[in-house]
C-alpha cells in the first residue's frame, strides 16, 4: 500500500510552521485565490434540507447528527446554501475539526462559511483533505477571535489570505486516488475490528445473562419467575424485589458545584461499563452527613436520556476518599446476606436494563424511573454462596474478554494515527504518491477519503460492514503500520 513511497526530489521552504517544506513545483497561492464563498442565500426558502457539520465526520443531514450541538432555527431563509462538493467550514470550531465536504444540496446556520473551488482542474476532495489535517486546524488559532481556544472564531478576511499548498491539476487527482484506495483499506480493517468488539461485547451480555438468570449448574431444576426479562429460573432460587436485598437507597447531593473543595462528586459520565471511573479534583467543602460513598456502594442513574438511564456503577473505594455523588444518581448499599458485585453484575445486564427502562416515565428528551419503581421490580435471587461464585465465574470470564477488546481497542488506535498521518503527508507533499497511484486500477465510482468516524460504543454494531477484510491485507496494513510508524 505504501511500499516505495518517497519524498519528492526537491523542495523549498514554505514559510509556515505547520507546513514546512513542500514540492519545488508546487504552489503556494492565498486560500482565498482557491477557494470563494459561495454567497448563496435560502431567502426565497427553495432549499428545504437543513444540513450540520460535526467534528471529525463532516457535513450531514440535521436530523442525523441527534440530540448534539445546537437546534437549527424556524426561519431557515436566512440560512446560507451549500451545494455537493462545497467545503463547509465552522467559523467557530475549524479549529477541532468541524469542516468537511459536502455530498449534499442544502443549507446551514450563517456561522458556517461555504467555500467553493474557483478552478475546474481543481479536486475538491484534494482540498477538503487539506482542511481535515490537524496541523492546519490549530495552525488557526493565531488568528482566531476569542478567549476559549476550541471556540475561537476565525475571520474569513484572515481566512483567506492563509497560504495553501496547491500540487497541479493532474497531481491533486493522483492523491486523490491514492488516498481513496489505502484509506478505504484502512476504514475496512478498523470496521473488521469493530466488528469484533461488538460481537465480544455481545458474547459478554450473554455470559451475564445466562449466570445471573440460570446459575452456573446446567442440570438444575427451572421454574416459571412469571418476570418477563429472564424467563424459567433455577427452583431453589428466591424471587423478591431490589429494596429486599438493600440496606437503605439514598439520593444524591444537590449542593452546587464550587471551583475547589476536598470532596469529590460523582456524575452520570462516571459510570462507565459497571464501574466507577472517579474524577480527579474535588470540587465541595462539604456535603450532608452520610453522603460519601462506602466501599462496595452501588450507583444507579434515576434520570438520563432513555438510553442511558438505569447505568449501575460499582464504588471499589472507601469512605476515607470523600467521595459523593449528584442527585441525579441513587445510592443502593446491600445487605451483608448479598453480594454487590453480584448484583451490579445483574442490575448491569441488557435484558435486565431494557425492562428497567421500559418503566421509566418518558418526556421529551428525558427518562426518569424513581427509586421507589425500580426498588419494586423483582429479582431472581441465589443464595449467597451461589451470589459469590456467580460473581467470580463472570468476573473471570469478563476479565478474558475485556483483554481482548483493549487489544482491539488500541489497534484501532493505531490505525486512526497512522490514517491520519498519512492523508496529512500526502497532501503537504512529504511523501510523493504520482507512481503509487498510476498502479492503481481506476474505478467507475467517485473517489471518496473522508476520514469516517469509528465509534467504540459499548456492544454497539453502528457501521456498515461490507465483509470482512482479508487476512492477507489486515496482514499488509500491519506491516505498512510498523514500517512507516505513526510519529508525529
Amino acid at each position: 500500500m505504501i511500499d516505495g513511497l518517497r519524498p519528492y526530489p526537491e523542495y523549498k521552504e514554505s514559510g509556515q510552521v505547520w507546513l514546512g517544506k513542500i514540492p519545488e513545483h508546487w504552489e503556494l497561492p492565498r486560500l482565498g485565490a482557491v477557494l470563494r464563498e459561495r454567497g448563496e442565500t435560502n431567502e426565497s426558502r427553495q432549499v428545504k434540507q437543513v444540513l450540520s457539520v460535526l467534528k471529525d465526520i463532516g457535513v450531514i443531514p440535521y436530523e442525523e447528527k441527534g440530540n448534539v450541538g445546537n437546534k437549527k432555527s424556524e426561519d431557515i431563509g436566512r440560512y446560507k446554501v451549500v451545494r455537493p462538493n462545497d467545503i463547509v467550514v465552522n467559523s467557530m470550531n475549524v479549529i477541532i475539526g468541524s469542516v468537511g465536504l459536502s455530498r449534499y444540496t442544502g443549507c446551514l446556520s450563517p456561522v458556517y462559511y461555504v467555500l467553493t473551488h474557483r478552478s475546474s482542474e481543481d479536486e475538491p476532495q484534494f482540498l477538503n483533505a487539506v482542511f481535515q489535517t490537524k496541523h492546519f486546524q490549530k495552525s488557526l488559532i493565531r488568528i482566531g477571535k476569542g478567549i476559549l481556544a476550541h471556540r475561537m472564531r476565525i475571520p474569513m478576511e484572515l481566512l483567506k489570505c492563509e497560504p495553501f499548498p496547491l500540487p497541479p491539476g493532474d497531481e491533486q487527482s493522483a492523491i486523490v486516488k491514492f488516498l481513496d484506495q489505502t484509506t478505504r483499506k484502512l476504514n475496512r480493517t478498523i470496521r473488521t475490528k469493530q466488528k469484533v468488539i461488538a460481537l465480544l461485547n455481545e458474547q459478554k451480555q450473554v455470559i451475564i445473562h445466562h449466570a445471573v438468570t440460570r446459575g452456573l449448574d446446567p442440570n438444575v431444576p427451572l421454574k416459571p419467575s412469571s418476570i418477563p426479562w429472564p424467563g424459567d429460573v433455577p427452583k431453589h432460587w428466591n424471587l423478591w424485589p431490589l429494596k429486599r436485598l438493600l440496606k437503605k437507597m439514598d439520593y444524591g447531593t444537590s449542593l452546587n458545584l464550587g471551583r475547589e473543595g476536598k470532596i469529590r462528586i460523582l456524575t452520570m459520565g462516571h459510570i462507565q461499563d459497571g464501574e466507577i471511573v472517579l474524577p480527579e479534583h474535588g470540587s465541595l467543602d462539604e456535603v450532608p452527613l452520610g453522603l460519601c460513598l462506602e466501599e462496595n456502594d452501588l450507583l444507579f442513574n434515576r434520570t438520563n436520556s432513555p438510553a442511558l438511564v438505569g447505568k449501575v456503577g460499582l464504588f471499589r473505594g472507601t469512605v476515607e476518599d470523600n467521595i459523593t455523588f449528584a442527585s441525579y444518581l441513587v445510592r443502593l448499599r446491600t445487605r451483608p446476606e448479598h453480594s454487590p458485585f453480584w448484583l451490579n453484575y445483574l442490575l448491569n445486564s441488557v435484558r435486565f436494563w431494557a425492562y428497567a427502562r421500559s418503566h421509566a416515565l418518558l418526556s421529551l428528551h428525558q427518562a426518569n424511573l424513581n427509586s421507589t419503581r425500580y426498588g419494586q421490580m423483582i429479582l431472581p435471587i441465589p443464595p449467597k454462596s451461589e451470589q459469590d461464585q456467580i460473581a467470580e465465574y463472570i468476573f473471570q470470564q469478563e476479565g478474558e474478554i475485556r483483554h481482548v477488546i483493549g487489544s482491539k481497542k488500541k489497534e484501532i488506535d493505531l490505525l486512526q494515527e497512522f490514517r491520519t498521518r498519512l492523508i496529512a503527508d500526502v497532501v503537504t507533499g512529504k511523501l510523493d504518491v504520482r507512481e503509487a497511484a498510476r498502479r492503481i486500477p481506476d474505478e467507475t465510482e467517485v473517489a471518496d477519503f473522508e476520514v469516517e468516524k469509528v465509534e467504540l460504543s459499548n456492544g454497539s454494531d453502528n457501521f456498515d460492514s461490507p465483509g470482512l477484510t482479508g487476512r492477507n491485507e489486515l496482514d499488509e496494513i500491519d506491516s505498512n503500520i510498523s514500517k512507516y510508524g505513526t510519529g508525529a
